[in-house]
């Protein structure tokens, strides 16, 4: 990898093949180089975690090493809460960087109602209008569109954000989850696991101890 890398040569050309070189962390092959909250990169996991708005509790994680959020994570999020809840999902708070129009479209085939903001317009005179019906906009797309443009839509969605940031702090003020120090995918989740489980615990456990 690294003779490949140095083999690339120089300018414009040789920065976009090195760049497509695999990366792999030292300390853990299955962990990938991302952006960091402070602007910097460093080898990490992606968590994602699924929360109930009403009673915070955490009913669904997931672990990779994509770093982007924008991956089709929603639907098997969903199938694992349901799974777990024996429930179904009939709303679904997402954060905007996972906004995808594949995943409106099936949710919208499985009766789900999606609750994204849209991406911000690349041309500014488009700005503020990203919600306006367009031709050929699905019955899905529209509906989405209609949501997020009421009132209710935007009160529904407030509570994504008041949520997920009080358990995300939660989980790294209390249980210790600032970082993994295991390796592998596999244990990485064991541990959020159990830092979830914990969480889930203490928070109810005055109702159980009842």
């Amino acid at each position: 990898m690294e003779a490949a890398a140095k083999n690339a040569g120089r300018g414009k050309k040789a920065e976009k093949i090195r760049a497509r070189q695999p990366r792999v962390s030292t300390t853990d092959p299955e962990a990938r180089v991302m952006k960091m909250a402070n602007g910097g990169f460093n080898p990490a996991a992606n968590v994602q975690l699924a929360t109930d708005t009403e009673s915070r509790a955490i009913v669904g994680i997931t672990v990779t090493n994509i770093g982007s959020d924008n991956v089709n994570l929603s639907a098997p999020m969903r199938e694992q809460v349901e799974l777990r809840t024996g429930r179904k999902v009939d709303q679904h708070l997402m954060d905007g960087g996972f906004l995808k129009i594949d995943d409106i479209e099936q949710a919208h085939e499985k009766r789900v109602e999606i609750f994204v903001p849209p991406k911000p317009a690349r041309k500014q005179e488009n700005r503020g209008h990203e919600l306006d019906a367009k031709p050929g906009d699905s019955e899905a797309i529209l509906a989405w569109k209609q949501r997020m443009s009421r009132e209710e839509g935007k009160e529904i969605y407030k509570l994504r954000a008041s949520t997920s940031e009080t358990v995300n702090a939660d989980l790294r003020r209390n249980r210790g989850l600032q970082s993994i120090m295991v390796r592998g995918k596999d244990k990485g989740t064991c541990v959020v696991l159990w830092c979830a489980l914990a969480y889930n615990i203490l928070r109810f456990w005055p109702v159980l101890v009842k």
